[in-house]
């Protein structure tokens, strides 16, 4: 038995010790998506997490992936193998800047990203996905939205809905908003006959060249309704690893090799190994803000996709 199966067997032997739940998301490491139970978008992992009978959940994800899983599950021991694994684009909006936008556009609704803390959670009247951010906005009696952390989302979001006034917060995801139009028109002349799936928290002027634009969870569906036979992902790497076991005789050319999140690479098996011997780092949130949170998650829930 080699090395990197003994640790394999070690982490299932484990999990079925501590009835814990191995979440990870699409971005993660190859061989942390093949140790997981569930591979996903944050919010689904997090309602996976909620609906589980684990009462141990390892969330290879970053820090408000884990947050989101807490929000929804209080009872149960969420742990990040990780801690440091953050997101840049979340912390790009913290919650007295939130208050001070409220005040400054007091007719304005606040649509949080599910991409933002559990704090900024909180001072929300609702939060969205990728997916769903759309008819979050549509289901909106307020005409004016404020829309938070990213710009990019944002944008596409307001041209699907012109009859809102969008206050863009000036956020961003650093490795979604680093691809530039040339990139898309340099990989679709080498590969012509490809369709081409961007996420939308690529800029505006990237996602105008897409075939299609959609979430995670949309782009790994559309290419299994589509009738084309090779795509051009527009997202972040760790995609493709799923999109490749699921569809073999297809073929996949990452839009650009920048698309590369630091933060997702972060958890190896190795710790996940160590965070299901110590139980550690468990996350938290504290109970007023999770509440107040919890809220503007359950709102979403009600809004169709």
């Amino acid at each position: 038995m080699t090395a990197h199966d003994q640790l394999i067997e070690e982490i299932l032997s484990l999990k079925k010790e501590r009835n814990a739940l191995i979440l990870a998301h699409n971005y993660q490491n190859d061989e942390v998506q093949d140790i997981s139970d569930f591979i996903g978008d944050s919010f689904a992992l997090s309602r996976i997490s909620a609906e589980s009978d684990a009462q141990v959940i390892v969330f290879c994800g970053v820090h408000f992936m884990a947050e989101s899983a807490v929000i929804l599950s209080p009872q149960k021991t969420v742990l990040l193998p990780v801690l440091e694994a953050g997101c840049p684009m979340a912390e790009m909006a913290e919650v007295d800047e939130v208050l001070a936008w409220k005040k400054r556009y007091p007719q304005a609704a606040v649509v949080s990203y599910i991409n933002s803390s559990a704090a900024v959670k909180a001072v929300s009247d609702i939060c969205c996905t990728s997916a769903n951010a759309v008819n979050v906005i549509k289901s909106l009696e307020s005409e004016e939205i404020i829309f938070l952390p990213d710009q990019n989302l944002g944008s596409y979001v307001a041209e699907q809905v012109p009859e809102k006034i969008v206050h863009l917060w000036p956020g961003y995801c650093l490795t979604h908003h680093r691809v530039s139009p040339e990139e898309v028109k340099k990989v679709k002349a080498a590969h012509p006959e490809a369709e081409v799936l961007i996420h939308p928290e690529c800029r505006p002027e990237v996602t105008a060249l897409a075939d299609y634009v959609g979430s995670t969870s949309q782009i790994s569906k559309r290419v299994s309704q589509s009738k084309a036979d090779s795509f051009i992902i527009g997202t972040e790497m760790g995609i493709m690893h799923g999109l490749k076991k699921e569809h073999p005789h297809k073929q996949f050319f990452l839009l650009t090799p920048g698309l590369v999140c630091p933060n997702m690479k972060k958890i190896t098996l190795p710790d996940v190994l160590n965070a299901l011997k110590t139980l550690q780092p468990v996350i938290s949130v504290l109970e007023p803000i999770r509440a107040q949170a919890h809220k503007a998650l359950e709102r979403m829930l009600t809004i169709k996709s």
